[in-house]
């Protein structure tokens, strides 16, 4: 890793994690090797914020409003550090549904490989090890913006599909159930005592409100979106 330059600013603490702006979060004790991470993300376009601890990131993120992150991010974690471990801090991040929207790359020596290959097989995105290639280490920390920001786009499709789920009456509901399920509207219309002309009425209204144009769409909508 090319070291910075003196004159090199610390990172602040994460002013930028509101902005919609992808950030990269350092998590690690050495402030020389924060700053030169910082400083090789920033020559290649992208916003680095350093923390000097676990729980430094921790105190941090207790602070931010739901839902976070906002935007796309990932973090440079570093396996070993005083008090709380990169492990541990990932484990609580995993805890916490994030593990997909701020995808985590383990910073790691020799000895360490086998503790970060053991956290990728829980979820974390990659390790790598010390010392690293600068265009390798900034490859894996794109696709990890990547990553990032199709999961963030991913929650706010369910958030969306919810939203228009929770707008649905409880008979547009009943009619929906029969619909994905592949009944006629003539069968719905005898299992609910209603007109096929009301199902009709329910079923478009059904379809506008979730905005699909078929069942088999709407099927499809529910399961990806975990709603179904």
């Amino acid at each position: 890793m090319t070291p910075p330059s003196a004159a090199a600013p610390a990172p602040r603490a994460a002013p930028h994690a509101g902005t919609g702006i992808p950030v990269v979060y350092v998590v690690d004790d050495e402030e020389v090797v924060r700053e030169a991470l910082a400083w090789l993300l920033r020559s290649r376009r992208l916003l680095a914020e350093g923390f000097p601890s676990a729980d430094a990131f921790e105190a941090w993120r207790q602070t931010q409003p739901a839902p976070w992150p906002r935007a796309p991010g990932c973090m440079l974690l570093d396996v070993r550090m005083p008090g709380t471990s990169g492990l541990a801090l990932f484990e609580r991040l995993a805890d916490a549904g994030l593990a997909a929207l701020l995808p985590v790359i383990f910073l790691t020596g020799h000895g360490d490989v086998p503790t970060a290959v053991s956290a990728v097989k829980r979820g974390a995105f990659d390790f790598v090890e010390k010392p690293f290639s600068n265009n390798a280490l900034v490859d894996r920390v794109e696709q990890a913006l990547a990553a990032s920001a199709a999961a963030l786009a991913g929650r706010e499709a369910r958030a969306a599909a919810a939203g228009a789920l929770a707008e649905l009456t409880e008979r547009e509901r009943e009619v929906m159930r029969r619909v994905i399920d592949g009944r006629p509207n003539k069968l719905i219309a005898d299992e609910l005592q209603i007109s096929v002309r009301t199902v009709e009425v329910h079923r478009a209204r059904v379809f506008e409100k979730m905005h699909v144009r078929s069942a088999v769409e709407l099927a499809n909508l529910l399961r990806e979106r975990g709603l179904g």
